[in-house]
């Protein structure tokens, strides 16, 4: 009976580095001589200057290019109404209405609303007069802590203006151009207001307040007047 031995290791040292090799080794070169000479990386810069025209009102202010429309309102503007709920889009807390549509303000770059019509629930209201959303709202108690209320608010605004250019919904039956608005359900409404979540609980009065408001801002139409046959409509002339 054989016994099997293994092979000796053999450990490899490699030669000692001398001194001056070492350094070069370790030695750092700047990648462009232009930093040793203190002068500027040609980098662009990610900030500059821009105006928002906001509630009527020209605001001109320094940002970076990153800088959401939420965080320049709220920090910036110090315009607290538009509140930060999640900070992804997905509450609705912080919608603004921009050229008189609906924005989640977390989600739009704020160089990219330059130029446009931004509406806060600041600039909502005429004056001391509520707008018919503000006052529904307070008549049929569609908030409870508040801190959502803004966010719907400018969504409601938003989603009557879409009703009432006869943009469809999910729940709408006839999506045909020539079908005009359909009726404003609650259904309708619901679906429409679903972006913007209220977490006490209110959307019941939500839903009634959109309606009553949704109501109060039809145009009144005149009564129409009788309709008299051209043979009438002859004597009528001709007396």
């Amino acid at each position: 009976m054989t016994t099997s031995r293994s092979a000796p290791v053999r450990v490899i040292t490699s030669p000692a580095l001398s001194r001056d090799t070492a350094m070069k080794r370790t030695t750092r070169v700047p990648a462009r001589a232009s930093l040793c000479e203190g002068s500027s990386p040609a980098v662009p810069s990610t900030a500059g200057a821009i105006t928002l025209r906001i509630n009527g009102e020209a605001h001109t202010l320094p940002v970076d290019h990153r800088t959401t429309l939420l965080d320049a309102l709220r920090e910036r503007l110090d315009l607290t109404g538009t509140k930060k709920g999640c900070d992804q889009g997905q509450c609705g807390a912080c919608t603004v209405l921009l050229d008189g549509r609906r924005a989640l303000a977390c989600l739009q770059l704020a160089v990219a609303a330059e130029g446009r019509e931004i509406t806060t629930i600041e600039g909502v209201a005429d004056g001391d007069r509520l707008h018919p959303v503000q006052q529904a709202f307070l008549d049929l108690d569609g908030f409870q802590c508040g801190y959502c209320t803004p966010g719907q608010i400018c969504s409601a605004i938003g989603a009557m203006a879409e009703h009432a250019a006869g943009w469809p919904s999910a729940v709408t039956d006839d999506v045909r151009p020539e079908a005009g608005p359909p009726p404003l359900t609650d259904d309708e409404i619901r679906e429409r207001m679903s972006g913007n979540l209220c977490r006490c609980g209110a959307y019941v009065s939500i839903v009634e307040a959109v309606a009553r408001a949704a109501d109060a801002a039809k145009p009144t139409q005149p009564a129409p007047s009788p309709r008299i046959s051209p043979e009438a409509e002859t004597k009528e002339i001709a007396a």
